[in-house]
């Protein structure tokens, strides 16, 4: 092989090897990601209460801190002024369990009951999310999935 060759292969490597170290380096500071999320309400029935169902796959390349989680009446008062991170802050919490890699598969179900169901307004609700990741990252995704009540 000439000089030439082995001088052009090796500054392909080294300008591939900068390459990938750099998307690396961007892809770890990256916030939390939200993916398939959606939202399941079974209304209450005789006896019985209903519930509402809401999952996410959260992906965080420094593991996922917290992940908080509101349902709200699509003709809300959030609907005008919108919702904050500062507010999703109080929520409740959703539970995660690693699903491989850098994903979390995250779930929040709460009861509702009769009074609830009730009490509530009828029509299109919104779930919103905040993740957080150890590095202190937020995603926030004020319509993360729909649902009717």
């Amino acid at each position: 092989m000439s000089r030439r060759i082995v001088l052009s292969v090796a500054a392909g490597v080294v300008v591939l090897g900068g390459a990938g170290a750099f998307a690396l380096a961007y892809a770890g500071d990256q916030p939390p990601a939200l993916a398939h999320s959606t939202a399941r309400y079974t209304a209450p029935a005789g006896d019985r209460d209903g519930s509402l169902t809401f999952t996410t796959d959260v992906t965080a390349s420094s593991d996922v801190k917290s992940v908080k989680v509101l349902a709200w009446p699509a003709n809300s008062s959030f609907a005008k002024k919108g919702l904050t991170a500062k507010e999703m802050a109080a929520a409740e919490s959703a539970v995660c369990k690693s699903s491989g890699g850098d994903v979390e598969r995250c779930t929040y179900k709460v009861a509702v009951t009769r009074a609830d169901a009730a009490e509530s307004p009828r029509g299109l609700w919104h779930v919103a999310v905040l993740a957080t990741d150890k590095d202190g990252d937020t995603t926030l995704d004020t319509k993360a999935a729909d649902f009717t009540v």
